[in-house]
Order: structure tokens, then sequence, then C-alpha cells
């Protein structure tokens, strides 16, 4: 026997056995922190590009007793000279410069103090540039050209960035994981709360369903009727909790507008447009999280009534 179907036609009393209320409140806190999870793994990424690149391009050469003459067959100038000259000839080396002595200061204050110059310590000449690889991958930052600097004035020490961004992907590949783990959570929450929400209705409306089963109502229908309301409770929930998260997403992205090189004040509107994609999806993926677990709910319900 197949249920009488209608718009507004409650055979099962479901709107008082699921209340319209609490199961739309806590979907809805779902959301919102799926919202947030996800809007975090993206921001991850986002930085991480950003911070790769930066790291890696960045160049360091040190060069111990920099006034000292070049090792012989490597021209007549000091060794800062001659490891200079191999760095602009470098294909992969570009804005080869030296740091300043108030640079340098300040870079030693902190351990030295004001004046370094004043301790008489052999302080290295420091010189920064950037790294832009070309040809295929080699050691950092390339055996070749350490091999060159070492001719010309051994002991010289160059490095890239190469470390801090793997650190800083191994880092991104950590918060995507920690953000997929809590939608995973967040996800089997919802369908425990769903699932506890069809049991009550089940438990509370289970004379009137014994009765209709036994004339014959097929399981489907009865099961349709429970996952209707589930998910149009789902749905309306996690479009409340998406809605709802938008103020804390806007106030996120302020706070890591400095991180990304933006200004806060252009940050209004500034939510990546995957995110802007992602948010609307959360309803219907709670819809489906509803439909499908009051399905199986209802249906194993039945088969053990039978």
């Amino acid at each position: 026997m197949a249920l009488k179907r209608g718009r507004n036609v409650d055979l099962l009393g479901l709107r008082s056995a699921m209340p319209d209320r609490l199961l739309p409140s806590l979907v809805g806190a779902m959301s919102f922190l799926a919202a947030l999870a996800i809007a975090g793994s993206m921001a991850a990424a986002t930085l991480a590009r950003q911070w790769q690149g930066d790291a890696g391009a960045a160049l360091t050469v040190q060069v111990p007793d920099p006034s000292a003459p070049a090792y012989p067959g490597n021209g007549t100038g000091s060794r800062l000279q001659a490891v200079l000259a191999i760095l602009k000839a470098s294909p992969n080396v570009s804005d080869p410069t030296r740091l300043s002595a108030d640079a340098m200061n300040d870079l030693l204050k902190p351990w030295l103090g004001e004046d370094t110059a004043q301790l008489n310590l052999p302080v290295p000449a420091v010189i920064t540039g950037s790294w832009n690889e070309v040809g295929p991958p080699q050691p950092e930052p390339a055996g070749v050209l350490q091999a060159a600097l070492d001719a010309a004035a051994p002991g010289t020490l160059a490095t890239t960035g190469a470390a801090w961004a793997s650190r800083v992907a191994a880092l991104t590949g950590s918060l995507q994981a920690s953000a997929v783990s809590v939608l995973a959570i967040v996800a089997f929450v919802a369908a425990a709360v769903i699932s506890v929400a069809t049991r009550a209705g089940l438990a509370q409306r289970r004379e009137t369903i014994e009765i209709i089963h036994g004339l014959g109502a097929f399981d489907s229908d009865i099961a349709n009727r429970f996952a209707t309301r589930a998910t149009w409770a789902s749905a309306m929930g996690a479009a409340i909790g998406a809605l709802a998260a938008l103020p804390a997403l806007f106030w996120l992205a302020r706070l890591a507008a400095p991180f990304a090189g933006i200004l806060p004040q252009r940050t209004s509107w500034a939510l990546p447009l995957p995110l802007w994609a992602a948010l609307p999806a959360l309803p219907m993926i709670a819809a489906l999280i509803g439909w499908v677990t009051a399905q199986v709910t209802v249906r194993g319900w039945l088969r053990r009534l039978a």
C-alpha cells in the first residue's frame, strides 16, 4: 500500500516527532565548523604557495675573510670580488648584492651589540640575491656554483631557502590533512545526529508506523517520509550555518591579509572564489547526508520490525 502523497499531508505526524528547531540547529553548527575547516585549508594552501616561492628564491652567500686575495688563478682581486663576479656570471643568480655594514649591524645587534666593528671579530661578508634555477633541478644551491665559489674563495657558503620551502610544504600538508579530518568528523557527527533524531521520531510514532506497515505500506514510502523531513531540516540548518560563518570568515581574511601581502581594507569581500563555490555546496552535502542517513536508519528499523 502506497501512502497518500501530498505537500501538506503528514500521515505519520513527523512535524511533532521530528521538531523543526533541534535538528537544523545541530546541523547548522556542524556546517559552521565545516566552513571554517574548508577556509583554513584553502588559506593554508594559498599562503604556502606564496611563502614557498619567496623562500625558495632567496639566496644567501657568506664569504669568510672577504678582503683576502682570491685563490690563485681566479683573478687578482679580493675573495669578495671574485665571489661577486661568479654570482653575476651565473644564469641562476639575479641581483647579487653585498649587505652594507649598517645592515650587518642590524642583523647581529641582538647577539653582538650595536657595532660589530668594535669587537674586532672576523665577520664574513654576506651577499644576498635571488635563486632562479635554470635547467634541470640540482642539489642546493647547485653543485657547479658551489664548486666555483670554493675554487675562488674556499670556505664560502651558499644556501637557498629550499629547506624552508620544504618545511612550509610539509606544514601545509599537515594542515590540509587536519582540515580533511575535521570535515570527516563533522560529517560523521552530522550523520549521527540525524540518525538519533530519526530514531527518536520512529520511537515516538512507533504505533502509527506499525499500524500502517501492517496494513501493507511499503518500506520505501515510510523511509521516504522520514528522509524528506531529514533532508529539508539538514539543508536548512546547513544553509544557516554557512551564512553564520561568513562574518567569521571575513574577520579571519582580514587577519590573514598581511601574511598574503594584501591590504586589510581591501579584503571586505576578498574571500577566494573556490570558497564562495564551496559554501553553497554545504547545504547540498548536508541534504545528501540527511537523506541517506534517514533512509538507512528507517529501513533498518523496519526490517527489525518485520
